[in-house]
């Protein structure tokens, strides 16, 4: 049986402050100061909990990898049982998070541009989208497309190219543009496999 750890109350009060600011503002725009005062305590009590400042990015970007993997997971599952429905309804995520918070972009493409490259938060960057594009390769198999990783590759350049450009644009139609190109994309899983039949 996995152990969980508890989170005290103090630490849930770090990252939630940190989780808003660095969401808003990015990691680079954030200084702990910020994070002690919004949070509400002491710098030796966030020191005892994060012995620096990496180590509370990294520990809110493994919580947003399992908080987004999920709301993609969900979002994806509310579409139905079908693989290739599922593909297309992933997106239904992207429209949430706006509608949640507008769009602040991406902490992970945030977390790519600003952080050095053997920095933990890079490492764990990279993890986020090997973990998701696994995942959506997977439902490509499963959706019947003889080449998944290749479809997966585009799905996953459309999330994230909606989510930069919703940054950009503060529009939820970039998401629109985003799930219809998957679908086009979904679509042709079908046509081929009727082509090749």
């Amino acid at each position: 049986m996995a152990t969980q750890i508890r989170r005290t109350r103090s630490e849930s009060r770090i990252m939630d402050a940190a989780s808003d600011l660095f969401y808003e503002h990015g990691l680079r725009g954030v200084g702990i100061d910020q994070v002690i005062a919004t949070s509400g305590i002491s710098k030796s009590t966030l020191y005892a909990h994060f012995r620096s400042k990496d180590d509370l990015v990294a520990a809110y970007l493994r919580a947003t990898d399992d908080s987004w993997m999920r709301q993609l997971q969900d979002a994806a599952e509310r579409a139905g049982d079908a693989p290739a429905a599922q593909l297309i309804g992933l997106f239904d995520a992207l429209y949430e998070a706006f509608d949640r918070h507008g769009f602040f972009g991406c902490p992970f493409i945030s977390s790519a541009v600003e952080s050095d490259l053997d920095s933990q938060a890079r490492a764990i960057t990279r993890e986020h989208v090997r973990r998701r594009q696994a995942w959506i390769s997977d439902l490509c198999a499963a959706a019947g497309d003889p080449d998944p990783a290749r479809l997966a590759s585009h799905l996953g350049l459309l999330i994230d190219g909606a989510l930069a450009s919703g940054r950009l644009e503060q529009d939820r139609s970039v998401v629109d543009a985003a799930k219809r190109a998957a679908g086009d994309a979904v679509d042709s899983i079908s046509r081929n496999l009727k082509g090749n039949s």
